[in-house]
């Protein structure tokens, strides 16, 4: 992956404890672009974290991040955005946020970031929520992928032709990908 992180002489930096918090714009060349869908404050098992705690749930947050950024084989310093939602935001939560933050996100190359302060999440009992963009360099592992997903399928081969239509009947839009893969119309499609 080649990054850049960039931080513009017209553009203010805010720096704490001697370290930019955040990159006013990052630029990337990579193979993999994650997304990451906002991650609260639940364990494993469903159960929220932290109730009334926003230190605690922040960790947690920060948790979910990482486990979704190594199920899809990236790690957090791939992450090249990062948009936090904080439930009543006060200017106290910024110091917070920060401490609990400079565990998870790269102190050399920070990403792009914005905090929104929100008046509500989906549930009550979430104070803060945390999406985020990667890119990496490698492709996903076995055990990075998709729930469903075999890593079959019709793609590309090497001479440009797509896999599983080479020599096969010409095939209708809105057939299953397996049906046009094997060749045979299906009842829904004819």
């Amino acid at each position: 992956m080649n990054r850049q992180n960039i931080q513009p002489d017209a553009l203010a930096k805010r720096v704490v404890a001697g370290h930019v918090l955040y990159s006013h714009v990052v630029t990337v060349e990579g193979r993999r672009t994650i997304f990451v869908s906002g991650q609260v404050p639940r364990d494993r098992h469903g159960n929220v974290v932290g109730k009334g705690d926003m230190r605690a749930q922040m960790r947690q947050v920060g948790e979910n991040v990482k486990a979704g950024l190594e199920a899809a084989g990236a790690t957090l310093r791939d992450v090249v955005k990062i948009t936090t939602f904080i439930v009543g935001y006060k200017p106290e939560h910024r110091s917070l946020m920060h401490q609990v933050r400079s565990r998870y996100v790269s102190k050399e190359n920070p990403p792009a970031s914005t905090l929104l302060g929100v008046q509500a999440l989906a549930i009550a009992d979430y104070l803060i929520e945390v999406e985020a963009i990667a890119v990496a360099g490698r492709r996903a592992s076995a055990g990075g992928r998709r729930a469903g997903q075999s890593g079959a399928g019709i793609g590309r081969a090497r001479d440009g032709s797509r896999r599983g239509d080479r020599g096969g009947p010409e095939l209708g839009p809105g057939q299953p990908p397996r049906a046009r893969r094997r060749g045979r119309r299906t009842a829904e499609a004819a």
